[in-house]
């Protein structure tokens, strides 16, 4: 085993516009930020921050003693797609994480997902309670810690910052976290640290980054050697570069990657080529944004790189990859693989929705957090979504299952053409995914409830009006009040527990109508009835009510006016035998 020791990898991730990148932007001393659309990261980014430029923004806050990392690598994320993007065999390939939450708006739901995730993965993290600066009547000291920017504000304005991480300290309480000002933290084992600081003018950024070397030093020493054999990494973007073709942007997580290795990135069909050149940015420059890359005959981990080889083009993002020497086992490797995939995916004979996703990682989020909010999977796989999901979601017998959902992977036309039997929900961020199936689930079964409500005899009772007999029989029509309840042309009656005859049609002044309710005076015409033989001027009939119209109509009780109620519990028995 090497001695060489490995930057720790960090997943800065939060809610959109909270300012993630705007924090790096501060390190580097960029302007990544401000080029996004909406100021909203579009891509992964990943940027090496060497110790030097670590002991520089920190000062006198890291110790004189000796530090065995070379630095920290930093991966800048969409919300949190990059955290399910760098994922590896049982686990994260992040070794540690920033939450970002704006300390003046707490948590939003890509926080919260945010947070589940990193509990899925058991990634430990500290949170970064970002804008500090806005908080109201603060003094902003640029680039200063946080004890010398906090110790220059009035009281009230301290008093006022408490008070937000106090707020955040119960909102993380709530989820199971227990946290404190970073300050105050005796073990970061049993609490997490709340660090306040500002992507803008710096301040509390010394001690974000202090906090975090100190864990990596402390906690991941052990997990962080090199080992030589063989790289291992995720792939974070497939792009056509100029004079490279297809090239791959990888996080190297473990190990070396050589110029001339094998390669073997894994998928439904894993795909194997050889490196023909390794590219990295200049220092403190970002994976996604840099023009100008430095060749290199290897790299080290942990590393962001931009890989050229041939054959590329199927490659997937978030893929893992293997390299290995020429005369490395590639049998092996595509074997390992491919269990790699086979161990996401999911094939059951269940009913339950199916899920497409663009990478393993997002696939495997996705399963572990519709499986803790209860919601069964039939299907869980990678890539588009195609006719024959449609097709099998169309066969589940549950209807409030037969969905997929299309986590950043597009919808074939034939597959789109199956919408009228199939909900497919397409979103790129999952909780509102969950959120849109909930609401399709609570609306659907509302509407399946009403179609079943529709395919039962309703309850209702009406009073032959005196005086207002039309005609006495074939067809008789008298003049009738509903007193409670529906009624409907088609429903048979009753007379104390006996069929006597049919409604044919209702007219009210003149005009067919498909239905009267309680209070309503229409004109009834009855088949099989004779007025003076089965029925006089004046009865009371009742709606006839098999014994499964009364079953259905106790499941849907809830829909059912107060009248129908009552006309229901009116002596089931003795009215309806």
């Amino acid at each position: 085993m090497s001695e060489r020791r490995r930057q720790p990898i960090i997943s800065v991730l939060g809610h959109v516009d909270h300012g993630k990148t705007t924090i790096l932007d501060r390190i580097r001393e960029t302007k990544v930020a401000s080029g996004e659309a909406g100021g909203i990261t579009q891509h992964i980014g990943a940027t090496e921050i060497t110790l030097d430029v670590i002991k520089q923004q920190c000062g006198k806050l890291l110790s004189s003693g000796d530090i065995k990392i070379p630095g920290l690598l930093f991966i800048d994320t969409p919300g949190h797609e990059a955290f399910t993007t760098l994922r590896k065999r049982g686990g994260s390939v992040s070794d540690l994480a920033v939450l970002v939450v704006d300390i003046n708006e707490g948590f939003k739901p890509q926080t919260d997902e945010s947070l589940q995730f990193l509990k899925d993965f058991n990634t430990p993290f500290v949170v970064a309670a970002t804008k500090l600066d806005k908080i109201r009547g603060w003094n902003s000291v640029d680039g200063a810690c946080f004890s010398e920017a906090f110790g220059k504000q009035r009281k009230k304005v301290r008093e006022g910052l408490d008070e937000e991480i106090y707020k955040l300290m119960g909102d993380l309480s709530e989820r199971g976290v227990t946290s404190d000002r970073f300050d105050r933290v005796d073990d970061f084992r049993k609490k997490v640290g709340i660090v306040p600081v500002s992507g803008i003018t710096g301040e509390g950024i010394p001690d974000m980054l202090a906090v975090l070397i100190g864990l990596s030093q402390k906690f991941l020493s052990g997990n962080l050697e090199i080992e030589s054999n063989k790289g291992r990494g995720t792939v974070l973007e497939v792009k056509e570069s100029r004079g490279l073709g297809t090239t791959l942007d990888v996080i190297l997580y473990q190990g070396i990657m050589r110029k001339g290795d094998k390669i073997v990135v894994g998928g439904d069909r894993p795909v194997v080529s050889s490196v023909k050149a390794l590219l990295k940015p200049r220092e403190l420059g970002e994976l996604r944004t840099e023009k100008k890359f430095v060749s290199f005959d290897e790299v080290s981990a942990a590393s962001g790189v931009k890989v050229s080889g041939p054959g590329l083009d199927g490659v997937v993002a978030g893929s893992p990859l293997q390299s290995l020497r020429p005369e490395g086992d590639v049998e092996r490797a595509i074997d390992e693989m491919k269990e790699e995939v086979e161990e996401v995916k999911i094939e059951s004979h269940g009913e339950g929705i199916i899920i497409k996703a663009d990478t393993l990682g997002s696939l495997e989020g996705m399963i572990n957090m519709l499986e803790d909010k209860d919601i069964p999977i039939m299907k869980a796989s990678i890539g588009d979504v195609t006719r024959k999901d449609a097709m099998e979601a169309r066969s589940v017998g549950d209807p409030l299952k037969r969905a997929i959902f299309a986590f950043n992977v597009g919808v074939t036309d034939a597959a789109s053409k199956c919408k009228e039997d199939v909900k497919i929900f397409k979103s790129p961020v999952v909780y509102r995914l969950v959120e849109e199936y909930e609401e399709w689930k609570k609306e659907r079964s509302e509407e399946i409830r009403r179609e079943k409500l529709r395919e039962v005899t309703r309850p209702g009772k009406i009073r032959l009006l005196p005086g207002y007999v039309f005609r006495q029989r074939k067809p008789a029509v008298v003049g009738s009040e509903v007193i409670e309840g529906v009624i409907q042309p088609g429903y048979d009656l009753v007379k104390e527990g006996k069929r006597i005859g049919r409604i044919k049609e209702i007219q009210e002044e003149g005009v067919s109508v498909d239905s009267a309710k309680g209070g309503d005076k229409v004109a009834v015409s009855l088949s099989g009835v004779t007025v003076g033989r089965q029925v006089e001027e004046g009865d009371v009939l009742y709606n006839l009510l098999s014994d499964r119209d009364i079953l259905k109509l106790e499941e849907l009780e809830d829909m059912l006016s107060k009248g129908e109620k009552r006309v229901l519990g009116e002596g089931k028995e003795k009215l309806y035998g």
